[in-house]
């Protein structure tokens, strides 16, 4: 009886390792949770620059346009990311009277953002938006197509 429990185990281990090796290599190995960087060109251009339409700080000049990589690195600490669901990143975050932040849209949809205003952000693309309010503190509540309060901005002086 001993001898048939211990096939069993065996028999039990080798499929767990079996399953665990097929998921691994299915798992693409690229993929990055903290800033949802797959690696994908074709469903996340690299090369993609801001959106400078209405509401971006930089509208009123193309030449100021910034990369992806670069507003990864420059907006790291004041950047709202929405994901497919519409889920932002930061759920509660301040920010100063006048700050930049960097809302990154990493989705394959189009997506109508309001942050004080309401910006449209293309699919895989960002916008550069200012934080400014007349009566301080002001807190924000972020909505993202019909997901709302997907995150809270508090603007302090």
């Amino acid at each position: 009886m001993e001898n048939k429990n211990l096939w069993i185990s065996i028999a039990v281990v080798i499929v767990v390792v079996a399953g665990l090796i097929w998921w691994a290599k299915s798992t693409p190995a690229d993929i990055t949770v903290g800033d949802n960087t797959t690696g994908d060109t074709a469903l996340e251009p690299a090369d993609s620059v801001e959106d400078t339409s209405s509401g971006s700080v930089n509208s009123a000049s193309k030449a100021a346009t910034i990369s992806y990589a670069n507003a990864l690195k420059k907006y790291a600490d004041a950047r709202i990311q929405l994901d497919q669901e519409c889920r932002a990143s930061l759920t509660n975050t301040t920010f100063k009277n006048g700050s930049e932040i960097m809302i990154d849209n990493r989705s394959s949809l189009d997506r109508t953002v309001r942050v004080g205003s309401t910006y449209n952000i293309k699919a895989w693309g960002f916008k550069i938006v200012k934080l400014s309010s007349s009566a301080l503190p002001a807190t924000w509540l972020v909505d993202c197509d019909k997901s709302q309060n997907v995150a809270t901005i508090l603007i302090q002086k």
